[in-house]
């Protein structure tokens, strides 16, 4: 077993009108997940969040997994609905975008088919393109902009720090629609033309914008943070 689960790779809870809390194994709400950035209630009261997935498959296991391409699109980015005690299988299980479901991961035996240990574990509600990276997550709270993106979510995407051999892909602003909690169609993009055209071709480090932090205005609007140029853009609605 992962000893480091006791105080990492989950959610714990705390109150907001309490001084001197301490951390403790009591007070953990969640596990099994390895990079929750984007952590969000829905309007139907649920607590929902982006997961990170893991990075050099082929780097570190080239036996298992031979071809570089599967590296770069595995694992899956994972959009999760959390509840208490839930178990999304970190670090025992990542999500594969071709099996379509978390498998074992091939520091606990796996190969990127078998599921042994993960076949208990809560799946994702969905899975995005590996390695892009989601940072914040939010649900639309306004009224400015159409009646249907306030039943979804919007995620940004940083973009990956490698993604060889396919070109480095991310650098936007995702809608996700969701009807009770789950997938209700394709995820659309957004906002994009974040990054510079060579930045998709190299290494990340060339994009000249990365989207991180996402808000809803008082006026309906979004605002998205940029960490790499230092903006702030203010996203707005107009009727045709």
């Amino acid at each position: 077993p992962c000893g480091e689960l006791a105080t990492r790779a989950g959610i714990w809870r705390y109150r907001t009108d309490r001084l001197n809390q301490t951390f403790s194994a009591s007070a953990r709400y969640a596990t099994g997940l390895r990079n929750t950035m984007g952590l969000a209630f829905a309007a139907d009261g649920k607590l929902y969040g982006t997961q990170h997935g893991r990075d050099q498959l082929h780097e570190i296991w080239p036996k298992i997994f031979p071809n570089p391409e599967y590296d770069a699109e595995n694992p899956g980015e994972e959009l999760v609905q959390i509840n208490k005690d839930d178990d999304f299988g970190w670090p025992y299980c990542y999500f594969a975008m071709d099996r379509k479901k978390l498998v074992d991961a091939p520091e606990y035996g796996g190969d990127g088919i078998v599921d042994k240990r993960c076949s208990t574990k809560k799946e994702p509600i969905l899975a995005f393109p590996g390695h892009w990276a989601p940072m914040s997550l939010m649900f639309y709270t306004g009224t400015a902009f159409p009646e249907r993106y306030r039943h979804g979510a919007f995620i940004t995407f940083h973009g990956p720090w490698n993604r060889a051999p396919r070109p480095q892909a991310g650098y936007r602003v995702v809608f996700q629609p969701l009807v009770n909690g789950a997938e209700s169609g394709q995820f659309e993009t957004f906002a994009t033309g974040f990054a510079s055209p060579n930045a998709t071709n190299s290494q990340p480090d060339t994009a000249a914008h990365r989207p991180v932090g996402i808000a809803t205005a008082p006026d309906g609007s979004v605002y998205v943070t940029d960490d790499a140029g230092g903006r702030i853009y203010k996203i707005t609605y107009h009727a045709h």
